[in-house]
């Protein structure tokens, strides 16, 4: 009688332990299911996000691009003109510049298409238009100035900062591009040589005033630089969006070695970085041995560079003004003239780009009210 209740028993309690444990394996089944299918949204190649946009209606039959469209701003004009300002990337972040009008193709959905119609870019007068009327670039050039840099690559800086501004800079003078340049050495402040400009020459005559008696502290405070350039570029980006336009920023830092000051914390000025706006891009250049790769990568988390010597200044900082001017260069103002007019209300709209065997797509939406023919 007692083997048999103990038989019972254990069988009971098998049955509870499978119970338990298929349950158990189903619950891990769904979660990585969920996490699976959060991998695959979140590979939906967003890139930074779509800003004020949002993914393609399925019936479009799109595939999952590799190019990012990131709505900044859109507005219509009448009597009929839809603009949408937006950036593009592909999926690792990387900006894409030099599209044109051509390689983007217009879908319209009003309240009695099904799915979305092909807009002819040439009927509808599509273009890429200048942006500078709702856009404004800034990029902050940050020069490391302490002993080490003065004694012993002071004129190769020097023109590896002239072949940067002439290289970012636009040919002629805009301005919605501007740049102002600061230094920094062991003191407490992040010295201005040259105030927000659109003015190449002025910036290349500041950096040709330079001496090897410009700093009085032989230091180095680069989480200082840091911090105080990137509150900088935040307030650069403020100011602009209060006055009606939309705003980039990079901020671009030269040094030759590590923090010395020690008056700022790694920790400090990475928070700075990585909580800064969206819109403000980070460089790092770094030269010589003594400097640690790892912060500066951190720092630079758009990008870095590094020279073994002094003679390779001038080339890295040639790499870094190619990622600033594409990263500035590709913000679009997209117009076309839509077909829509006033009584459809508000419509669907659709944009894809393809860039070689790369593309992208984004969705929107805009208003007709007041739409009529004329519009060019």
């Amino acid at each position: 009688m007692c083997v048999l209740l103990v038989e019972l028993k254990y069988d009971m309690i098998m049955k509870m332990f499978l119970r338990t444990f298929c349950f158990l394996f189903l619950i891990s089944l769904v979660v990585s299911c969920g996490n699976a299918d959060d991998d695959v949204d979140l590979n939906l190649n967003l890139g930074n996000g779509l800003g004020k946009g949002k993914p393609v209606d399925d019936c479009l039959g799109l595939d999952e691009g590799e190019l990012v469209l990131s709505i900044q701003e859109q507005f219509t004009t009448l009597p009929g003109k839809v603009s949408i300002f937006f950036k593009v990337s592909d999926t690792d972040g990387n900006p894409v510049s030099g599209l044109t009008a051509n390689q983007f193709t217009i879908y319209e959905q009003g309240r009695n298409d099904d799915c979305f119609n092909t807009i002819s870019t040439s009927e509808s007068f599509a273009r890429i238009s200048p942006n500078s009327q709702i856009f404004n670039n800034n990029t902050l050039l940050v020069l490391d100035l302490s002993n080490s840099v003065l004694s012993s690559s002071l004129n190769e800086l020097k023109v590896a900062s002239t072949s940067f501004v002439n290289n970012v800079m636009p040919a002629t003078t805009q301005e919605s591009f501007q740049m102002a340049i600061y230094w920094f050495d062991g003191e407490n402040e992040l010295h201005l040589l040259n105030e927000l400009t659109p003015s190449k020459q002025e910036l290349v005559n500041s950096i040709d005033g330079i001496t090897d008696d410009i700093s009085n502290d032989p230091s180095t405070d680069l989480y200082g630089a840091v911090i105080k350039s990137t509150d900088i570029a935040s307030n650069l980006i403020r100011e602009t969006t209060a006055g009606g336009s939309i705003g980039a920023a990079s901020v671009v830092i030269f040094t030759d070695g590590t923090d010395q000051a020690s008056r700022f914390t790694e920790d400090a000025a990475l928070k700075k970085v990585n909580e800064a706006d969206a819109n403000i891009s980070f460089f790092t250049i770094g030269l010589g041995a003594e400097i640690d790769t790892r912060i500066l990568e951190d720092i630079g988390k758009t990008s870095s560079v590094f020279a073994g010597n002094a003679d390779e200044l001038e080339d890295t900082f040639r790499d870094i003004s190619e990622k600033v001017s594409e990263r500035a260069n590709s913000f679009y103002l997209f117009e076309y003239c839509s077909p829509k007019r006033d009584g459809s209300g508000e419509n669907n709209l659709a944009i894809q780009v393809s860039a070689g065997s790369r593309q992208g797509a984004v969705q929107t939406k805009f208003d007709a009210k007041g739409f009529t023919g004329g519009c060019e």
